[in-house]
């Protein structure tokens, strides 16, 4: 039997003499016989094991880098994938699902995601249980968490877990440390661009914490570049970020463990141009804290409470001679979460309840001395929900077992109130020891939903809730798979889904119409859409090499009767075709090797097809929305990294990565350049691809001590 986090484990053991082996890495084992007769308290003391050997060589003793959970769901250990290409030479949490199956990159100059067809704003990131809203730094350039800082990483592309909902897509459960730790620790990662630090510090035996840090320094080495190069368009621009977390575990009795998380960050971005008279400030931050405490009641019961407050807030200032023009917008929660693990009759059932309240600001918009003052302010919204849940995962045969959940809302704000079930079913068929099957189905609904403002990554985007009128947003999901173990180093995955949405929401107007009188629900466009396809993924776990190969063909479409003439279109981000490759190559203990391989179809978007004259005047015509296609976004990424010192405990690499090496051209829009000839009688139109960034070098040391 193997304990799970906490050293909590259930066994039934029969009544008379057994042996009992018990074998802790870095202590020595022990092994006794006992007669049981009746429940009984064992305490058994482990020696610390302080042999010294020479160096030894073990092959295929490496963590696996990607474990297959049951349903489909997967597991990533950080430290093993640090090999893989980034841009700081840290792994990038954001950047490493997009390279799994049934997930897509939204190109360059955006740092979200997409899952089965979905939308960015129906993805859940909940850290230490917490929900985060602002999910990345400016144009996605920079990993978004500080992944020393994260113990590990578990993502369900269904959400079918009944704990977590208010998502119609994924769920991301980035979980930070929960042991205390046993001795000082040091270890982050100097590099051109931005620096990290983690500490773990203990207190006593049974306290201690870790803290974390970042900081960038872009504005002293690429804002020069950006200001030479600029000919004297952009005066000025200056970007920063700077982000913090902390851990602090106890372990009050042999019962009881008490933890506090807390994760901070924030970013700004300041445009200066003289000669527009332009001055442009945005500023954008996340503040998450949540107390957890975790009791042992029996070897068959473990209940966990927490209380959690998180913000996410974004603020532009614009100013351009005389014009003065404000934006901002915010969403708090203050939440509660139990849960409670427990057994009936031998099968593990988890249940609990949950209680959050919403606060939000969707936008507040302030114009002065246009013509005259004016305000449109938004009006906040305030908004109850509360979930009860139950999990249950029997065996049902011999080879079958289920994962059955049952997810209970009821949601109020104003006037508008909801009560919704949403059931989730996970069937899992173990064959044999190399293959097993597995189906589900998903119920989701969703009452807070992201407007998307910009096409790029800058995070003007903004959070309203169900209220007035406006729905909640609703998914049903199919899906079926199978994994195989083809031998001891390769295995694959095979999947299929289908997912049908509901009240899908759309806000054309990029920030409020803040000349007249508007409301959010008169601006909302209400919609459905569908998605479904095919995924798969190889994988090579073991061995000098290993990486994986993940390859998705997916279709997502949407109908709004207020676009394309009711017919339906395909969604901005339906990409037929994503191919993933990544390779991992330790060449001796000095030396490692990285190398990622992208191919995606491009993003959909709308382009006029004619032009005809009224008035003199040329004038557009569409044939459809979304009816054209950029071209296909490729790209390559190789890292290097020389080991100083590589050990257990102490670690002194440099870490030299390329990003895009081919210096491929992925335009992240495309722009329509008209000229009329004199006469205006002929319109020519040109395509401009406008492109963000191509190949970007770097060098950072990563170190651990």
């Amino acid at each position: 039997m193997i304990t799970d986090t906490l050293g909590n484990f259930l066994e039934k053991i029969p009544v008379g003499k057994i042996k009992i082996d018990i074998n802790k890495e870095g202590y020595l084992k022990k092994a006794f016989n006992f007669n049981f007769s009746k429940d009984t308290l064992i305490s058994i003391v482990l020696e610390k094991d302080i042999s010294h050997l020479k160096e030894v060589v073990i092959a295929n003793g490496k963590k696996s880098a990607i474990t297959n959970l049951s349903g489909g769901k997967l597991s990533f250990n950080l430290k093993e994938l640090s090999n893989v290409p980034t841009v700081l030479g840290t792994t990038d949490i954001i950047k490493l699902l997009q390279l799994t199956p049934g997930v897509q990159n939204s190109g360059d100059a955006n740092g979200y995601f997409y899952v089965r067809g979905g939308d960015p704003g129906h993805n859940a990131i909940l850290y230490a249980g917490t929900p985060i809203y602002g999910m990345s730094h400016l144009l996605g350039i920079f990993p978004f968490y500080n992944a020393d800082h994260i113990k590990d990483v578990e993502f369900d592309k269904s959400s079918s877990n009944a704990k977590y909902g208010g998502r119609l897509s994924s769920t991301t459960l980035l979980n930070p440390n929960k042991k205390i730790p046993a001795e000082f620790g040091i270890q982050g990662n100097l590099g051109i661009l931005a620096s990290q630090l983690t500490l773990a510090v203990p207190v006593t035996d049974k306290t201690g914490f870790y803290i974390s840090g970042r900081k960038t320094y872009i504005d002293e080495i690429v804002g020069p570049i950006l200001k030479s190069g600029s000919n004297n368009d952009v005066q000025d621009m200056k970007y920063g970020f700077s982000d913090g977390n902390f851990a602090f575990i106890s372990q009050l009795s042999k019962n009881n463990l008490f933890s506090v998380d807390a994760f901070v960050s924030s970013d700004e971005l300041k445009v200066k141009d003289d000669n527009l008279a332009l001055r442009t400030n945005l500023k954008w931050s996340n503040f998450t804290v949540s107390p957890t405490l975790t009791t042992t009641l029996s070897p068959k019961t473990s209940m966990s409470n927490s209380v959690y407050f998180s913000q996410y807030s974004n603020d532009l200032n614009m100013n351009q001679a005389t014009i003065q023009f404000e934006v901002s917008s915010y969403i708090k929660d203050f939440g509660f979460t139990n849960s409670v693990k427990y057994f009936i009759k031998n099968i593990p059932f988890e249940s609990g309840a949950q209680y959050v309240y919403h606060n939000l600001q969707p936008q507040k918009v302030n114009v002065e001395n246009l013509t005259s003052v004016n305000n449109n302010s938004q009006q906040i919204i305030n908004a109850n929900e509360a979930a009860i849940f139950t999990i249950a995962r029997p065996k049902l045969f011999e080879k079958v077992t289920a994962e059955l959940g049952l997810r209970i809302n009821y949601y109020t704000s104003g006037t508008d109130s909801y009560l919704h079930f949403q059931p989730r079913a996970v069937v899992n068929y173990f064959a044999n020891e190399k293959y097993s099957f597995y189906a589900s189905y998903n119920k989701q609904y969703q009452y807070l939903s992201m407007i998307t403002t910009s096409s790029v990554g800058i995070p003007t985007d903004f959070w309203i809730a169900s209220t007035n009128g406006i729905k909640p947003q609703s998914s049903d999901e199919f899906a079926v798979g199978s994994n195989q173990n083809i031998t001891r180093n390769f295995s694959s995955s095979f999947g299929g889904f289908y997912r049908s949405m509901k009240n899908l929401l759309e806000y054309p107007y990029g920030i409020t119409q803040f000349n007249e009188v508007t409301t959010l629900k008169n601006d909302l466009l209400v919609g459905k859409g569908k998605a479904y396809g095919f995924e798969m993924m190889l994988r090579k776990s073991n061995g000098r090499f290993n990486g994986w190969v993940s390859y998705t063909l997916s279709w997502s479409d949407r109908n709004f009767d207020e676009l394309n003439n009711g017919k339906t279109y395909f969604a901005k981000y339906d990409r037929r075709h994503n191919l993933s490759v990544v390779g991992m190559y330790d060449l001796n203990p000095k030396w490692s090797f990285g190398v990622t391989q992208i191919f995606s179809s491009g993003n959909r978007f709308t382009m006029p097809t004619s032009w005809y004259f009224i008035n003199n005047n040329p004038v557009k015509e569409y044939s459809g929305y979304n009816n054209a296609q950029m071209p296909n976004y490729i790209r390559t990424d190789l890292s290097a990294n020389y080991y100083f010192i590589k050990s257990a405990k102490k670690e002194s690499a440099l870490n030299f990565s390329i990003y895009n090496a081919f210096n491929i051209e992925n335009p992240i829009y495309v722009v329509l350049n008209i000229q009329v000839n004199e006469d205006k009688s002929k319109v020519v139109v040109t395509q401009e691809k406008k492109v963000l960034y191509r190949i970007l070098p770097s060098v950072s040391w990563r170190f651990k001590f």
